[in-house]
């Protein structure tokens, strides 16, 4: 392909240092360079469009563009963009804490503004919580083995991607993990309420041995995204809700990406009928429109912290915290989601677009490079067995593209994550198209 200098795409890949991006790779793989979005439609600057599979990295609930969340932040603008919220307060910021405290049945809403500040802040609001209790050895941390929860310093952490451990290993102080219930880890013959049953054993005896270090627990509810959209039973949450319980530790539920709506309940842990000890909200928190994450948490962990003394309140901020136009995009999702689509609540809805979906993808699942296929909710993930050739997930990339899609496998694992109102028609292309470039990918 012949790239004029002056093209917005190559402008970019001077001036622009994308995020976790080997940016050699873009001297052979043209940037695709985006000049709007309508529904789940992107479109090129040469007027292309591509179906948003992937939700642009899982962030768009309701389409772009969507009219509700434009005209609210154009309100909202006219009215208040920004104001401290260190000794002020604002309308959006209280209604949206109010509102997410009656949905996740936690309060004391705390703001920043991605995902893996919202990691950092439940970890750092748990050690601190069991420092001002008088147990301050209460300061390491678990997870589960491949989970992801944010690049920065303190979310690596806790993250067990072993590309990013190795980068950055001597600037963490890694935690400790534990077997992950992911189902494609079962033994021969084990059934997924076993293998989790299992794997909450190896979590009994982790705690036997360092419950009294252990601040927190963290996992991602039944799906570990970044790990290859590894699924397991909410059976797993029962049991470790019972050990932390047991054991004194804090439960932090990470539902950065799996929350609103994307496993089939508005909240994934839901599923296991359980409350955590916190619970971390960014991605479709704004549907998709602006930076915004939220950590709610118990009323004995905000009352560990309120005292006549600062050492003891909670210490972290930035300078857009509770921001009145973010705080007012989610608001504005959350009236969505009490909207119907096509006559029917959201989640309906959204069970009937994954059945058609789904049968469509039959072709796809039966391909004979294709393993442990799996669906949850609006997510799909299937593993491709490339014969070890290098370079899947580029490959399959461009193809996509080529089929009109916006898809990036992670890995060997190719996955679906799209917005919820695909018509018939994107339904048809999304199916067929990710079949196409599979075949092409494979060639």
């Amino acid at each position: 392909m012949t790239r004029r200098p002056d093209t917005l795409a190559e402008r970019s890949r001077r001036a622009v240092w994308h995020p976790c991006t080997q940016m050699k790779r873009h001297e052979r793989e043209p940037l695709l360079a985006i000049a709007r979005a309508q529904g789940p439609w992107l479109f090129d600057t040469d007027g292309r469009r591509y179906l948003d599979a992937v939700s642009s990295w899982w962030v768009n609930l309701f389409g772009h563009g969507h009219p509700q969340l434009r005209a609210a932040l154009a309100e909202q603008l006219a009215t208040l963009d920004h104001v401290m919220l260190a000794g002020l307060t604002h309308e959006p910021v209280v209604e949206l804490s109010e509102r997410l405290a009656v949905l996740t049945g936690l309060g004391h809403a705390f703001y920043a503004s991605d995902g893996a500040s919202a990691t950092e802040i439940a970890l750092k609001m748990s050690a601190h919580s069991w420092r001002n209790r008088g147990r301050p050895q209460k300061c390491e941390f678990v997870g589960l083995a491949g989970g992801y929860h944010g690049e920065t310093v303190g979310a690596l952490s806790v993250t067990d991607i072993a590309l990013f451990r190795e980068a950055y290993a001597p600037l963490v102080r890694l935690s400790a993990t534990v077997p992950s219930p992911d189902t494609r880890h079962a033994a021969p013959g084990e059934d997924a309420v076993a293998h989790a049953r299992r794997c909450a054993a190896a979590l009994e005896d982790y705690f036997d041995r360092h419950h009294d270090r252990t601040a927190a627990l963290i996992v991602e509810p039944l799906v570990q995204c970044a790990a290859g959209f590894g699924m397991h039973d909410p059976e797993y949450l029962r049991l470790a809700r019972a050990l932390c319980d047991r054991y004194q530790v804090h439960l932090i539920c990470d539902e950065i990406a799996v929350g609103f709506g994307r496993t089939g309940t508005l909240f994934a842990h839901q599923q296991a009928d359980i409350q955590p000890d916190f619970i971390c909200l960014s991605k479709g928190l704004t549907g998709g429109t602006l930076p915004l994450s939220a950590v709610l948490t118990t009323d004995a962990v905000y009352e560990a912290f309120y005292d006549d003394l600062a050492s003891r309140g909670f210490l972290h901020s930035h300078s857009y915290t509770g921001n009145p136009l973010a705080c007012r995009a989610a608001l504005t999702v959350l009236d969505l989601f009490e909207q119907p689509i096509d006559g029917e609540p959201v989640l309906t809805h959204n069970r009937r677009t994954a059945a058609r979906l789904t049968a469509l993808c039959g072709p796809l699942s039966a391909h004979p490079c294709v393993r442990a296929v799996r669906q949850l909710g609006m997510l799909w993930a299937w593993d491709i067995d490339d014969g070890g050739a290098a370079g899947f997930s580029s490959a399959y990339h461009l193809a996509a593209r080529e089929q009109g899609l916006l898809l990036r496998p992670i890995g060997n694992t190719l996955y679906f994550m799209p917005p919820y109102v695909l018509d018939d028609e994107a339904l048809e292309q999304l199916a067929g198209g990710a079949l196409r470039a599979l075949e092409v990918s494979l060639a």
